[in-house]
């Protein structure tokens, strides 16, 4: 595993030594969260399927702090936008700007133009700016008066929204929260680990100064490079990737959807499939490997029948309960 201290961390580019640093996150990110050791890993899947994350959960759980310190231990550039009703997408992508020395116009990037794009409270901004971000995660680009600017490599949107405020908020349509290929729910933090926060921030832990906590960076570019490449020769077996179909083809089927998982959804499922089995030190996908991220991949991309929604039953509910009645290959 990767010396934390190391000045040249990132720069490997061996599938072996990056699955290493990648697995020193978790230690790392865990010297300033707490307890979210499934959101950091889900993070780091969606970096290796070059996806994006919506992250829901109440105020005050660590949200910004985790993809802050994510970055720290991967040195990325990150950069927070925090989408009001006012907010412009100029704001976000970026405008042309008139220079009166050179009497020309010349383009000013916006926030968008980083390595982890930290989008809080995406819910709280009308359509047409959430809209902005679909060309960024779909294109990987930002197209300013007919001309596109590639963004940087790698690229990651964060986005989060509160799951318990509906007032002045502007829910996601279906076509936006497709293109997420995670959404993550990040929990209340158990007892003890309340406790251990608490603990922390008696001692003179400050969020804001993450090299004061000791988040060093672990890992780098070159191995989220050497990553991508071996998760990419993962191997699937055709009886895997039925499996992927039939749960997704499930949704559709099921009474108490109105909307079940597209094929981009299926495509999704097989993709962090593959990088969770790289992750746990395989070069080939077993059922576990679906079911393990059967959930944070697919529970954004169904809707529910309001009568179902009345009677208690959750996206995650369904989801589970296709995937014990769906047959698992042998």
């Amino acid at each position: 595993m990767m010396d934390p201290t190391t000045d040249n961390a990132g720069q490997t580019g061996d599938p072996g030594t990056a699955r290493d640093a990648l697995e020193a996150l978790r230690a790392e990110i865990a010297k300033a969260v707490v307890g979210q050791d499934p959101a950091v890993t889900g993070l780091v899947v969606a970096l290796l399927c070059r996806g994006h994350v919506l992250l829901e959960g109440v105020p005050g759980v660590a949200k910004t702090l985790l993809v802050r310190a994510l970055a720290a231990a991967l040195e990325l550039d990150t950069k927070r936008v925090q989408f009001t009703p006012d907010l412009m997408p100029s704001d976000v992508t970026g405008s042309l700007v008139y220079d009166t020395r050179s009497a020309e116009f010349s383009f000013q990037p916006g926030p968008v133009f980083t390595n982890l794009l930290l989008a809080d409270e995406i819910n709280r901004t009308p359509p047409k700016t959430q809209s902005s971000l679909l060309e960024a995660m779909e294109e990987r680009q930002v197209t300013v008066d007919g001309t596109p600017r590639p963004l940087p490599d790698p690229f990651l949107v964060a986005a989060t929204q509160n799951p318990v405020e509906y007032e002045g908020t502007y829910p996601l349509p279906e076509a936006q929260l497709d293109r997420f290929l995670l959404k993550l729910t990040i929990p209340l933090p158990s007892r003890q680990d309340e406790i251990d926060v608490l603990t922390r921030h008696a001692e003179g832990f400050n969020p804001r100064d993450l090299h004061a906590a000791g988040v060093r960076p672990v890992a780098g570019p070159a191995d989220l490079e050497a990553a991508r490449a071996a998760v990419a020769k993962t191997a699937i077996s055709p009886e895997i990737t039925a499996y992927v179909v039939d749960i997704c083809r499930a949704t559709r089927e099921s009474p108490s959807l109105t909307l079940g998982v597209s094929p981009r959804g299926a495509t999704a499922l097989m993709a962090t499939a593959r990088a969770w089995a790289w992750l746990t030190g395989r070069d080939y996908v077993i059922p576990d490997d679906v079911k393990a991220l059967a959930l944070p991949t697919l529970r954004h991309r169904v809707q529910l029948r309001p009568e179902a929604e009345m009677e208690g039953v959750t996206a995650d509910s369904v989801i589970n309960a296709i995937l014990a009645h769906v047959p698992v290959p042998r």
